[in-house]
Order: structure tokens, then C-alpha cells, then sequence
């Protein structure tokens, strides 16, 4: 099967479903394709997380996010972006695969899991959360070792180390604590809790590491994983923990390798920031666009819903006199 288009839009996510509403208000085609669900990243944040900013910071379209909380909840985010996905009647294909890009004259030939696509320009909205950093480890594989976090009672009476001392570590280390782990410990390379981590919450993980609720092994790090123990080396030197589930809050990254492969050229910086224009948000590759997180590269903390949504009007505005 073949399908044509006027724009590709490859990733569902917030900025992925602001892109595909700007192309339907010009009156462009559009199609979005994503790997996993609607929102896929939102899906996949911790079950209870509550966002950082408010509703309508995170709004697409003109389509009001109506919150029950001073700040909205993931499940309010999910039910939101759904609405906007129903509401516009976006072209969306989930669950499919992104495999091949390749131009071809004036249009680009995309490849799928699924099926091909002919497409007038290509907007790249895929975000950074679908490839960790790992910690290239023996046991690293094991079912046990997690990189993402959903909630915490899986982890009732277990033994849990938590990798890291960023916000979503010292969320993870502070609930599975107080939801009942048998036992916390926080395996970290510096030398303290980071420095970014909120700081209404900062307070409470150096209290728990001081009184010896959460044990926390800072300068050190865990070189073996095994079924029921860990290697952890510490300035000390080489200790073995019991140890039930390893939770790796590491961060995650773009997939480079994808963008290398259209042609998109990437940075020497120490962000690896992609090569893009930054009043339309065109790459090096003609009529090929990056848009949201995407845009900053390993400086994933650059862009969010809130600062980016315009890169969809602004891609589109391109867009328009090329395409029409």
C-alpha cells in the first residue's frame, strides 16, 4: 500500500499533534506516524506525575486543558491530548514503525512497518525518551534492571537500587521508600544529590540519606548486576548488596542515528545540537524539519510543550508557499 501526503510527520507526541493541527488549519495533508501510542512519552512517566507546568502552558490548537489540580496530572494530560487527537480528527498511524527515508525528485519516499508513504517534506517531532543511556554492565540485561519507572508497587518488601541523584531518581528513591520497599539505596558518580533537583523536594531526600532511611553511596558506582545481588565500587572500595530490582534513572537520549540517516547533519558541540535553521526550523536535508526536544539534542532539559509549540506554526508558515 501507498499513501501520499503533503506532510509526514513522524512522532504523536504533543508537538507531533501541533504540527499535524498547523498543517490542517493551511489546508495541507498531513499524516502522523509514531512507534509506540498517542503521547507515547507522557504514557510511559511514572503513573501518579504531576507536570512541572500548568494547563495551559501544555495546550495545541486552541483546545482548552480544563485541570482538576493547580497543576494537571498524567492521566488528565493522556485524556487531553486524546481529546485534541478526536476533536481535530488527526491522521494518525500508531504503533508503526519508521524505517527508511529517502528523497525521490521533489518528494520523499517513507517506509514503514507497515506500509510506504510519498510525501511532500518530512517534520521530525520523535523526542529523546526512547533510548536510554545504559550502563554497559554485566547484568545489565536481566529482567530485573529497569529504565523506566511507572509506580511503586512492584517494589513492596524488595530490595531496590536506584541509579542516579537527578529529579526522577530522588522521585523514585522517596516513593519506593515510602511505599513500602524493604530497602532504598542510591548509587550516584558525583559527590551529592544534583543541584537541580526541585527544591521543595531536595530537603526531603538529604534528610532521609542523613537519618539512614535511604542509604546512599555517592562517588560510586555499580560495576556487576546479578540475580539477587549488586557490585557497587565506592570510594572504600568494592562492596557486594543484596538487591531485588535495579531502577536505572539514567536519562535518555535522541536516536542520532535515525537523523544521521536522512542526511541530517549533527553537531561537534558537547550537546550534539542537529543542524537546523532556527526561524523555520528547516535541517541542512530541503524540506526535511525538526521540531520540540528533538531540536536541542543531548540538551534534552532546552525544549518542552510550553517553548515549543511554535515550532509548529513556524515549520508550517515554511511550509505553505513551498508546497502550495
Amino acid at each position: 500500500m501507498s499513501e501520499n501526503t503533503d506532510i509526514l510527520i513522524i512522532g504523536a507526541g504533543p508537538i507531533g499533534l501541533a504540527c499535524g493541527i498547523a498543517a490542517q488549519d493551511a489546508g495541507l495533508s498531513h499524516t502522523i506516524i509514531d512507534k509506540g501510542c498517542l503521547v507515547n512519552s507522557i504514557y510511559n512517566y511514572p503513573h501518579n506525575m504531576t507536570f512541572f507546568s500548568t494547563s495551559d502552558r501544555l495546550e495545541i490548537g486552541n483546545v482548552p486543558f480544563i485541570s482538576h489540580n493547580p497543576k494537571p496530572t498524567r492521566p488528565e494530560a493522556l485524556e487531553y491530548y486524546r481529546r485534541v487527537a478526536t476533536s481535530r480528527q488527526l491522521n494518525t498511524r500508531l504503533y508503526e514503525n519508521v524505517l527508511e527515508v529517502k528523497k525521490e525528485k521533489k518528494n520523499f519516499r517513507v517506509n514503514t512497518s507497515k506500509q510506504t508513504y510519498s510525501a511532500r517534506a518530512i517534520i521530525i517531532a520523535t523526542g529523546f525518551y526512547d533510548l536510554p543511556y545504559l550502563l554497559h554492565i554485566p547484568g545489565e540485561e536481566l529482567p530485573k534492571v529497569k529504565h523506566y519507572y511507572d509506580e511503586p508497587h512492584p517494589y513492596f518488601d524488595m530490595r531496590v537500587a536506584v541509579v542516579g541523584a537527578a529529579n526522577s531518581s530522588v522521585d523514585v528513591a522517596l516513593e519506593t521508600f515510602r511505599k513500602g520497599a524493604k530497602e532504598v539505596v542510591m548509587v550516584v558518580r558525583e559527590k551529592e544529590i544534583n543541584p537541580r533537583v526541585k527544591y521543595w523536594v531536595r530537603p526531603d531526600i538529604e534528610n532521609r540519606i542523613k537519618e539512614g532511611s535511604i542509604k546512599a553511596y555517592f562517588e560510586s558506582q555499580i560495576t556487576r548486576i546479578d540475580e539477587k545481588s549488586i557490585e557497587v565500587k565506592t570510594p572504600e572500595g568494592d562492596i557486594t548488596l543484596q538487591n531485588d530490582f535495579v531502577l536505572a534513572m539514567t536519562g535518555y537520549q535522541p536516536d542520532f542515528t535515525f537523523l544521521k540517516n536522512i542526511g541530517i547533519s549533527i553537531g561537534k558541540d558537547e550537546y550534539m545540537t542537529p543542524a537546523y535553521n532556527v526561524n523555520t526550523m528547516e535541517t541542512n536535508v530541503e524540506n526535511v524539519y525538526l521540531a520540540g526536544v528533538i531540536c536541542g539534542g543531548l540538551k534534552t532539559n532546552a525544549w518542552f510543550i510550553e517553548n515549543s509549540r511554535v515550532h509548529a506554526e513556524m515549520i508550517v508558515n515554511d511550509l505553505r508557499s513551498k508546497i502550495s
